[in-house]
């Protein structure tokens, strides 16, 4: 099958050198980004003879373009690879969303007045960083410590000595005061930062006997308020250099890294040792991964994780094998990132295999907390639905629709889809009513459901297991006609808000379900989000409606100009956000200045060209 894909003399015509190809669909969106060492070897790969796996097979039947940009190295086709992820998110890519950097405790001993912050970004900009922690809680919590006992600003002011009087953290003994002349010195201010920075590098033998030669020294002249407070942070510094239950054979730095997968999610788990004890454990998982290899996931994840996370230990261990051309990439990637040799490598023995061990374990744990429990709950709500609602199956997917409207202008329909336990955003959709003049809700209900399960019909896509329709037994027929007329057999349901019944076809009396029933709760939240929705596309259409409108009535702006600003700004709102300058450029001085004055009349003029 493969070997026929009108791709196949496109890969032979692939360089033979390292970099990164793309494939593209008809429309030119990207499918999917890879890198090679050898770019025509690995592309005429996906059309050998052998049956690819699921994933690959939808991608390649979308697939029609393919293009490759050349490296020097395989290092720079690995972070063009990162790039382009990033810029396209593929969505046969494996994507690290959760790909934020770490918090980092930033020191910014750049300044005269040094102050301690929070942040996710290292700069080369002549501060000091610590970091970066594997999550908020420690971070926050070291941040604590320093803002509340060591007395360093945390602040963002500028100090130049012109501020009346300090603020509430020099009250409440939280900071030495150094933006008001008098309260601190510099060398007693030098002192405090030399000591966060002593404790944020772990050096808290050094940091206690400092801190105890400064606490004696404030007893000698009678500071004994000062002399508790430094006692009192002797004790915090030494609790929490106190070492860590935690502890597995093996010292050094090292993160250990294990995947899970079931062929459509799967979940990452990275344990981070630091001189040989575990100090936290981070999870990412993965909705809608597919079929993809537990090793062939793990380097893609390792490649993004430490692209964003600069502190790259010198081991990785992982519990699944990675392919070997991957892995001496990966580990020259690594190594060029962290200035020294970095080694990935699946033990296979010995005690580093305990830390593997415990990874895997904890990966499964995740996974199944992820994504099996929620499916289970699912199960139990789909087959709770269809039950109540008296249907043969479970609802394993609920389409929902609401009409949201201005006193019948500007009339839309919303249809939200409820799938899988949950709500599924990626599948909502909206209507413009056309064919409807006033208000007939009823009428602009049998629009929306003809239109939708028309197309679902005419495109042979999949159709839900339930209807339910924002409203009462008018809204309802009307929906049951539209589907009559399109020769489609569907459960139809409406939930009318005043008193929560649920209507049915051919039901003389409403079914009347407990509020705490789950397949009640499942209704409501179907109709409170189609609601919510329809609501929401009907504003936005009638802004964008309003703005068109309006920029038809300024003089000297027809059909071709009104094109004209569209195509520049890019949309209405785009027009509205522009700069008096860039609507002169963009029309000419005099109607520039025109537009702009009109769109923003309750404003002031803009300044003379």
């Amino acid at each position: 099958m493969t070997a026929r894909h009108p791709l196949v003399e496109r890969a032979r015509e692939a360089p033979q050198a390292p970099g990164v190809y793309r494939f593209r669909d008809a429309e030119g969106t990207v499918l999917y980004v890879g890198k090679a060492r050898d770019l025509r070897k690995r592309v005429l790969s996906y059309f050998r003879n052998r049956e690819p796996g699921a994933r690959t097979a939808r991608m390649l039947a979308l697939a029609r373009n393919l293009d490759f940009t050349v490296t020097a190295t395989e290092v720079e086709a690995l972070v063009l690879e990162n790039t382009l992820i990033k810029r396209h998110r593929p969505r046969f890519n494996v994507l690290l969303k959760d790909d934020k950097t770490y918090p980092y405790i930033k020191v910014t001993t750049g300044e005269t007045w040094p102050r301690v912050e929070l942040t996710r970004r290292v700069r080369e900009d002549g501060h000091t960083y610590f970091g970066p922690f594997m999550g908020q809680y420690m971070a926050r919590r070291l941040m604590d410590v320093i803002r509340t006992r060591f007395l360093v600003r945390t602040c963002r002011i500028d100090i130049d000595g012109s501020l009346p009087r300090p603020c509430l953290y020099h009250h409440m003994h939280a900071c030495l005061g150094p933006c008001i002349e008098g309260l601190t010195t510099p060398e007693e201010y030098a002192s405090a930062v030399k000591d966060v920075l002593l404790f944020l590098s772990g050096r808290t033998a050094e940091l206690v006997a400092r801190l105890e030669s400064s606490m004696w020294t404030a007893a000698g002249r009678d500071d004994f308020e000062r002399a508790a407070a430094i006692r009192d942070l002797i004790a915090v510094v030494r609790r929490l250099g106190e070492p860590q239950n935690v502890e597995l054979p093996g010292r050094g730095d090292a993160d250990v890294l294990a995947s899970m997968t079931d062929g459509e999610h799967a979940t990452v788990c990275v344990l981070p040792y630091r001189d040989g004890k575990l100090v936290d454990k981070r999870e990412l998982h993965f909705e809608g991964a597919g079929d993809v290899d537990a090793g062939e996931l793990l380097a893609s994840f390792i490649a993004q994780f430490y692209e964003a996370n600069p502190a790259i230990p010198p081991v990785i261990d992982t519990a699944q094998e990675l392919d070997p051309d991957d892995r001496a990439m990966l580990e020259a990637f690594l190594g060029e990132r962290r200035g020294r040799k970095v080694t990935i490598a699946a033990p296979m023995r010995g005690p580093r295999v305990r830390r593997v061990e415990l990874a895997l374990a904890n990966a499964r744990a995740a996974f199944a907390l992820r994504f099996r429990a929620p499916l289970a709950q699912a199960h139990r709500l789909e087959r709770r639905l269809g039950e109540a609602l008296g249907l043969p199956g479970p609802v394993r997917r609920l389409e929902c629709f609401d009409i949201s409207h201005a006193g019948g202008k500007d009339m839309t329909a919303s249809c939200v889809v409820w799938e899988s336990g949950r709500m599924n955003r990626k599948a909502y959709r909206s209507f413009l009513i056309r064919s409807v003049s006033g208000v007939d809700d009823c009428a602009a209900i049998a629009e929306a459901v003809g239109r939708r399960y028309r197309r679902l019909r005419d495109e042979h896509q999949a159709m839900p297991d339930l209807v339910l329709i924002d409203g009462g037994p008018g809204q309802l027929n009307a929906a049951t006609a539209a589907l009559d007329a399109l020769g489609v057999d569907l459960p139809v349901a409406a939930l009318a808000k005043r008193e929560e019944l649920i209507f049915l076809p051919d039901a003389s009396d409403p079914l009347r379900l407990d509020r705490s029933d789950p397949a009640h709760l499942v209704l409501r939240q179907a109709r409170d989000e189609a609601h919510r929705f329809a609501v929401s596309r009907h504003r936005r259409h009638r802004r964008t409606r309003t703005l068109a409108s309006e920029l038809l009535n300024i003089p000297g702006i027809g059909p071709g100009r009104a094109r004209t600003l569209l195509t520049r700004f890019g949309s209405l709102s785009g027009v509205q956000k522009a700069s008096a300058d860039d609507l002169e450029a963009a029309l000419g001085p005099r109607l520039g200045r025109t537009v702009w004055r009109h769109l923003h009349e309750t404003e002031q003029d803009p300044p003379p060209s």
